[in-house]
């Protein structure tokens, strides 16, 4: 995995475990794909996917802000670059 792209993905999965007007759900998901990402005895390939299917899941949740959904976003796109 890209250092640089490892790096964003952390910083703004971080910050939408930080934010206290993101559902309880949400945090915890945030914080269990940080979690998948650090294991480094995982192939990257394998971590980045097993964190957008989680990410991808919990995107199509009614009740996450609009805010937080386009991060999401933006790490599911960032995450697709280093799995393709």
């Amino acid at each position: 995995m890209s250092e640089d792209a490892f790096d964003r993905v952390n910083q703004i999965l971080k910050h939408i475990m930080e934010d206290t007007s993101v559902p309880r759900n949400i945090r915890r998901a945030a914080e269990e794909s940080k979690d998948i990402l650090a294991k480094d005895d995982e192939d990257s390939t394998v971590r980045a996917s097993t964190v957008i299917s989680i990410l991808d899941e919990i995107s199509n949740d009614p009740n996450i802000p609009i805010h937080a959904r386009t991060l999401i976003w933006n790490v599911l796109s960032e995450l697709e670059s280093i799995g393709s």
